[in-house]
């Protein structure tokens, strides 16, 4: 027997809108009432309850009325009406939150980084205290550091006592702490990210292939050759090194040149030799200096004023301290003149003594003594006026 295709369509629908109320009715909530206070809801609409108090009373939400939605068979919250005098639910506190610790007094919890001003809040006539979070102590922004980076994500501020973690871009080495702390609002000195290099002074006997001055500097996996000058100078140790990946020569000790002899001696500022050079000077020899006239020689030992020739380099440290001048212009303008000698111009060596006076008519301004010494041709002058 044949069953029309009307019937087995209506059939269908009969039975998938049979199943969707018997769903929706499995869905519907509860029967909702409060107390104290009155419900109400559409007929077209009773997935949602409005609610209202009763005289003396109040939703918990602090609105003067509320609603509260079905979902998924239960309801969003309850229903709660309260006396006009209590409190409503707790404020919305921006870096923080409340803590109920009895009917009246809620604790102000703040975020890390934040202090709450103040700590504990009250319910006053129906109403609780404002609640706020403020920055405490903290560190801004961590120091820029050139070719580094930090391996977290920039946060808006730094609790006192957090730290971040400097690391360097590849194939430069990182100078000092990587790791360093905001301490009481101040960042840690960061660290320095400088390409790797071997840097080394030559002595005055050697030289590089790849450098004219005594000064080499290259990067790792660079090699230098090294040689001697003078005659009969010798190479102690290898004549090619080459820089490492840590910035170190792959020598134990870094050569150097023996024997031999030195050429004519180094010039010096304000000083001459006190004899005739020569072209050439062996190991052991040294050459006596003079400063010029009016300066004055460092003394820090007996052999101060030599230059010594060893293993075919000059060695020594010779200083002249310049003298000082003052003319009588200068003393005019600041109306003085010589206690010995009057207005003339001086010329005196490092350490010397002088005394000035006030010219005629004029009184000392006592902000610099009348009594100066020379200190390597500078003289602070005193001023009259």
């Amino acid at each position: 027997m044949r069953v029309p295709v009307k019937l087995l369509g209506f059939v269908f629908w009969l039975f998938f809108f049979n199943c969707v109320q018997c769903q929706a009715k499995q869905k519907l909530c509860s029967e909702l009432s409060v107390d104290h206070g009155f419900t109400y809801w559409l007929p077209s609409n009773q997935e949602e309850i409005f609610y209202s108090c009763n005289e003396g009373y109040k939703p918990f939400t602090g609105n003067w009325w509320d609603s509260v939605t079905c979902r998924e068979g239960s309801w969003s919250e309850e229903p709660l009406c309260i006396r006009e005098e209590e409190c409503v639910a707790f404020p919305s506190v921006p870096h923080g939150k409340l803590i109920l610790r009895d009917h009246g007094t809620a604790e102000v919890e703040c975020d890390p980084g934040f202090i709450s001003t103040p700590r504990f809040i009250k319910c006053v006539s129906g109403t609780w205290e404002t609640p706020v979070c403020v920055v405490g102590v903290h560190c801004n922004i961590p120091p820029k550091v050139e070719n580094a980076v930090i391996i977290s994500k920039p946060e808006e501020f730094y609790v006192d006592g957090s730290s971040v973690t400097y690391a360097c871009r590849r194939s430069i080495s990182i100078n000092g702490k990587s790791t360093v702390f905001c301490r009481n609002g101040i960042w840690e000195d960061p660290p320095t990210c400088k390409e790797v290099m071997c840097v080394a002074n030559l002595p005055a006997n050697m030289r590089s292939d790849k450098h004219p001055g005594p000064e080499v500097s290259i990067r790792p996996g660079d090699t230098i050759t090294l040689s001697c000058v003078g005659r009969g100078s010798e190479l102690q140790g290898p004549s090619k090194i080459t820089c490492t990946p840590n910035g170190e020569w792959d020598v134990q000790q870094f050569p150097k040149c023996v024997g031999g002899k030195c050429g004519p001696p180094p010039k010096v500022e304000f000083a001459d030799t006190i004899e005739m050079i020569k072209y050439e000077y062996d190991s052991g020899e040294r050459v006596e200096y003079g400063c010029f006239n009016k300066y004055t020689l460092v003394q820090h030992h007996r052999d101060s004023k030599y230059y010594t020739c060893e293993q075919g380099e000059w060695r020594g440290d010779i200083k002249c301290l310049k003298p000082c001048t003052v003319t009588v212009e200068e003393m005019d303008e600041r109306g003085i003149q010589l206690y010995y000698g009057g207005r003339q111009k001086i010329f005196s060596p490092h350490g010397d003594r002088i005394t000035f006076v006030c010219q005629w008519r004029k009184q000392h301004l006592k902000v610099n003594a009348l009594i100066q010494y020379c200190n390597d041709g500078v003289m602070i002058l005193p001023e009259c006026v």
